[in-house]
């Protein structure tokens, strides 16, 4: 749970503080990540967290992360919203890669943090955003670069 508040206000701290756009390293990564647990806010489950073994998610097969100093970064795989829109926020370092989009309306949201060191990718989907009961699914998995050189 500590984590995941850390995650929470990392996102919330970046996205008021920084730039939208901080491409500082070039990356070019095909991840083969593996579901290992969600945390469910919707008006069955608040904040509630179910391992892999009680719900059925897919694993991400290949996730593609390619970024190019100095506002480049690209996404593919990580989901049909993703796929198709234009990233909002885009921050890759040598230790993390951010992202996040919004639908036109702003009532829906796809945020992903992949840490470099640890392979640790969270991807949270906000969905209700302008009403008081916003619901988040946020996904936990655990990846391996596919490329041999990278």
């Amino acid at each position: 749970m500590k984590k995941l508040i850390l995650v929470l206000s990392f996102f919330c701290f970046n996205f008021a503080n920084a730039q939208n756009t901080n491409v500082t390293i070039n990356l070019d990564l095909n991840l083969k990540c593996k579901f290992e647990k969600v945390i469910l806010k919707n008006p069955n489950h608040n904040f509630e967290t179910f391992s892999n073994e009680q719900v059925n998610r897919a694993d991400i097969n290949k996730l593609i992360i390619e970024s190019k100093t100095p506002n480049t970064l690209n996404v593919k795989n990580l989901s049909k919203f993703i796929d198709k829109i234009d990233l909002e926020v885009k921050i890759s370092n040598k230790d993390i890669v951010l992202i996040q989009a919004f639908d036109e309306e702003r009532n829906y949201s796809e945020s992903a943090v992949f840490t470099k060191k640890t392979g640790e990718l969270i991807h949270e989907i906000t969905t209700n955003i302008k009403q008081e009961e916003k619901e988040k699914d946020i996904s936990f998995y655990s990846c391996k670069n596919n490329n041999k050189d990278t």
